[in-house]
């Protein structure tokens, strides 16, 4: 057999191989996916995370938003700051997806795979690294109540990974939250 031939048999072989391991791959994605589906709805992701509609039957997610975070268009009502004080209110906004509290004003993140507005650019490590040190990326800001980040720590990695590969499969929303606010100077009235 010639030089050629042998490279021909070769690369006719890895590809062979390499169909096997991505047809392998993509069974554990969809196993992987759906566990992380059963954890995600488990812990109740959805009822910061997406918007709510109201229905004859009550509140719900809106599906066509789901984990797409805090409506970029909703509308906050002023604040009195005198509720960031410790223990006086946790308010919440009409879709719970923004919480003002004694750290400030939280709005849900958008966990959908949009690569500008949600989490299409982080990688499964970063999004493990942020679930176990409550820090935005795995090492920014902290992520701030009332996200459970404290309980989601206690989860092992293969469930945070199978939570991110749920999250990663949703369809993208281009939705861009806004940045947390800070508690506002004491005595300066509302937000």
């Amino acid at each position: 057999m010639t030089m050629s031939g042998r490279i021909a048999c070769m690369v006719v072989v890895c590809v062979i191989a390499a169909a096997g391991s991505v047809a392998a791959a993509e069974k554990a994605s969809k196993e992987q996916i759906e566990r992380g589906r059963y954890l995600v709805n488990l812990g109740g992701c959805n009822d910061c995370h997406s918007p709510k509609v109201f229905s004859a039957a009550g509140m719900a997610p809106d599906e066509t938003r789901l984990l797409s975070g805090h409506p970029s268009d909703a509308k906050v009502p002023p604040v009195d700051t005198r509720a960031y004080a410790p223990g006086y209110w946790y308010l919440m906004g009409q879709h719970l997806t923004v919480f003002v509290g004694p750290w400030g004003v939280t709005y849900a993140a958008n966990l959908t795979p949009d690569e500008q507005t949600g989490i299409g650019l982080w990688t499964e490590d970063i999004f493990v690294k942020a679930m176990h040190t409550g820090k935005h990326m795995g090492d920014g800001r902290p992520i701030l109540p009332p996200m459970p980040w404290q309980n989601l720590a206690q989860v092992n990695d293969d469930d945070l990974k199978a939570m991110f590969a749920y999250l990663k499969s949703l369809p993208p929303v281009k939705n861009l939250v806004p940045v947390p606010t800070p508690p506002a100077p004491a005595g300066s009235g509302t937000h």
